[in-house]
């Protein structure tokens, strides 16, 4: 991965889930906890609820309600709110993610936190790894009624946010997501090589990717 031109970035954009934090909690929540709790709840068999589950989690994938806790507790007659902090122990940090966050204050850039979680989840990961303090704002796309694959996340953010995309780096998993802020003109994009420390790495197609987090504070 190429040295960043930190001279010329202002602003950090950071993801949350598969970027600042493993991709395994999720992974194994949507996956593994929540069909199995369906099936309890439901009476069924785990084939059944899997069979069930997985063309719902196709149908609504991109979009806020994916991402929307109150959408899946209506639809599943369920309490996503409370089966996700069941299995809360499993919410942590990627390596060296807090020492990029600490270098990037030290610097004086500017660190705003924009997730597609809910605000119910955004909180209770904030309840279990203490982030909030490294950044300026913790901005939820549900505060705006778009997600990041939108562009109208994009023009929301900057009207709120007040940043130079062309002075601007952006790190996320999703590639979809890069690719949309891509063409929102923020310059500097890096996707994440392994979101989910329980999986293989992963093909991010033409973005750099992030392996180790302090091979980013080249140059910082």
């Amino acid at each position: 991965m190429p040295a960043l031109p930190w001279h010329q970035i202002d602003t950090v954009l950071l993801d949350m889930d598969g970027t600042l934090l493993d991709l395994h909690f999720d992974n194994h929540f949507w996956l593994s906890h929540l069909p199995r709790r369906y099936a309890e709840h439901h009476g069924i068999s785990l084939a059944l609820a899997e069979a069930e589950l997985l063309p719902l989690f196709r149908e609504h994938a991109g979009t806020l309600n994916w991402y929307c806790t109150d959408f899946w507790s209506r639809e599943l007659r369920l309490s996503i709110r409370d089966l996700k902090r069941e299995v809360a122990h499993l919410i942590a940090l990627r390596p060296d993610a807090e020492l990029f966050l600490r270098a990037l204050r030290d610097a004086g850039k500017r660190v705003v936190l924009i997730t597609n979680a809910h605000r119910d989840s955004l909180s209770l990961k904030m309840e279990r790894v203490e982030l909030a303090a490294w950044f300026e704002r913790l901005i939820s796309s549900h505060d705006y009624g778009y997600p990041k694959e939108d562009q109208q996340f994009w023009f929301a953010l900057r009207q709120d946010v007040d940043f130079d995309p062309a002075r601007s780096l952006f790190i996320d998993d999703s590639l979809p997501i890069l690719r949309s802020a891509g063409r929102f003109g923020v310059a500097q994009l890096l996707a994440v090589r392994q979101p989910d420390s329980q999986a293989g790495p992963k093909n991010t197609e033409e973005f750099a990717a992030v392996e180790d987090y302090r091979a980013l504070l080249q140059g910082l």
